[in-house]
């Protein structure tokens, strides 16, 4: 159950006098974790004199998508598909997103211990893919997470691994697939680890490892693949090697050679398993799952080729801006990278021991969300350019989305609710022999960290936030924000005094009372009326189907 802050009774008191800011923090409100636009942010911020601008959510290139073209692929998605709808927890995330940072949903209010101004903070959607804003913060979060209860203090190494297309198609859906996939990566490389560890002497050791699954590519394309961070060495138990109990010993990182053995390891593990599921056909084969509709599996489908399913251009490919449709493609090649088969494995990023903001960094990097507003830009046509992280082999440095191609790769990429997309194994999975003292590394440092913070740092006000302590379940907002961008969001814009919270409004009437006496909207934004049908018509659908 969440918890809300509340530190006086929600007692609404309108008065020609009251001074209320509203929209300098501009951020979802949820627990003790607040949303922030963290979408474009994946490095850890180091400039002090950075200056805060509120979000404005309505004026981002994916709200107004949204919310001008919703109404209209809904439709559209129902009358190719039979009638059938959209499945309610793609529309829900959908409808949901563009009422998120909107005082009309709730708020939270802050009053400053100074000058008595006020500040409302609304609240958050909570969505999993499509809101650049929530799905910041929880990139943030887990990040920082990760880095001071689990993984600080060791040297980690990134593993990379991208399966064929068609394996990338049935686990987009079925998600005990995509698990037990997995799963054969994380026991190759457990094992990889504790037989190097054994060729030293080391008896009995023990690793763990933590995978974020990501379900899309730079190109909004469908692409699950697994990026998984592993410690350069095994714990070893009391009195081996004449350590202490949950002692860490470190290992080279691992060699070419053993990167591409890995590899083969996986790539025939899979397939046996792709066999004994009965799915290994080089002809086809059904699609695995039950949570899609069919038209749904034509979405995964186009996106998987690079090509548009619905919308009057529905079965040609995506427009590219620099693009040479010639160009031949080549792998990519490199220390620590191997490919086989359509099976590639990356293992060339590590971060020492002692380098904790490289260590966040990279987390960041694993969990980002899918969409980034700075990569967005809206043409005078509704077009959407997406610009690419990276120059692709062939010169593309830009994709372009008609409206109803870029909502189709939203719905595609969505996550069902109640899946995990962090996977902890070995000695960090939750009821592992030995994970305390795994992590006590991890909680050693954080404390270190904060102890070296704390003594360098002017003392705090009275009722400012103190940094999270690692032993909390979750992390305050105010705590993210400075973490993330070096940003203290709690002083006020007039006196610099300090800001504290005194409510949480959600009732929609007290919502509706304090928009009015402050002139501000008192309605959530709705997506615009659906436009005629086009007069163009495909035979995709069919065409897939037949």
């Amino acid at each position: 159950m969440q918890k809300r802050f509340v530190n006086s009774p929600q007692r609404i008191v309108l008065s020609s006098s009251l001074s209320i800011l509203v929209g300098p923090i501009s951020l979802g409100f949820s627990g003790s974790s607040v949303g922030m636009d963290f979408a474009s942010s994946v490095g850890m911020a180091t400039a002090t004199d950075f200056s805060y601008r509120s979000r404005k959510p309505n004026v981002g290139v994916l709200h107004r998508v949204v919310r001008k073209h919703l109404e209209t692929f809904l439709r559209e998605f129902a009358a190719r598909g039979g009638g059938a709808p959209l499945p309610a927890f793609l529309e829900r995330e959908l409808r949901e997103f563009l009422t998120c940072g909107f005082l009309a949903r709730g708020f939270a209010r802050f009053r400053c211990d100074g000058c008595a101004a006020e500040h409302l903070v609304a609240f958050s959607c909570k969505g999993r893919a499509v809101c650049p804003s929530c799905t910041g913060r929880r990139m943030n979060e887990r990040a920082a997470d990760l880095v001071d209860r689990v993984l600080g203090g060791l040297p980690m190494r990134q593993y990379v691994l991208t399966v064929p297309h068609r394996l990338r198609f049935w686990m987009i859906f079925d998600h005990r697939l995509c698990r037990s996939v997995l799963a054969v990566l994380h026991r190759a490389l457990l094992g990889m680890q504790r037989r190097r560890a054994k060729h030293l002497g080391l008896p009995d050791p023990q690793s763990g490892a933590v995978t974020a699954i990501q379900r899309c590519g730079s190109a909004l394309n469908v692409n699950v693949h697994f990026h998984t961070l592993m410690p350069d060495g095994v714990f070893v138990e009391a009195g081996d090697a004449g350590g202490d109990a949950g002692a860490f010993r470190r290992l080279p990182p691992p060699s070419d050679e053993e990167v591409q053995r890995l590899l083969l390891t996986i790539r025939r593990r899979v397939l046996r398993l792709l066999r004994r599921r009965g799915l290994f056909d080089e002809d086809g084969a059904e699609m695995p799952g039950d949570e899609a509709t069919p038209s749904l599996v034509g979405l995964a489908e186009a996106a998987l080729r690079g090509r548009v399913a619905t919308g009057r251009r529905a079965g040609r490919r995506l427009r590219r801006i620099g693009g040479d449709p010639d160009a031949a493609w080549l792998p990519a090649g490199g220390r620590r990278h191997a490919h086989v088969d359509g099976f590639d494995l990356h293992a060339a990023i590590g971060v020492k021991a002692q380098n904790r903001k490289g260590l966040e960094r990279l987390a960041r990097y694993i969990l980002r969300p899918p969409v980034a507003q700075g990569r967005l830009a809206l043409r005078d046509d509704d077009n959407i350019v997406l610009q690419l992280p990276r120059t692709w082999a062939d010169g593309t440095t830009h994709i372009v989305f008609e409206p109803s191609e870029f909502l189709e790769r939203l719905v595609t990429l969505t996550p069902r609710p109640r899946i995990n997309l962090i996977i902890y194994s070995g000695v960090f999975a939750g009821h592992a022999r030995g994970r305390s003292a795994a992590v006590a590394r991890a909680f050693q440092t954080a404390q270190n960290a904060q102890n070296a913070q704390t003594a360098t740092a002017p003392a705090s006000p009275p009722g400012e936030a103190q940094p999270a302590r690692p032993e909390q379940r979750h992390y305050r907002w105010a705590d993210l924000m400075r973490r993330a961008f070096a940003v203290d969001v709690l002083a006020c814009r007039r006196c610099d005094a300090r800001l504290r919270l005194i409510a949480t409004i959600e009732s929609p009437e007290a919502i509706r009372r304090i928009l009015t006496h402050l002139g501000l909207p008192r309605t959530l934004p709705r997506p615009d009326p659906a436009r005629a049908p086009p007069g163009h018509t495909s035979d995709f659908f069919e065409d897939f189907f037949a």
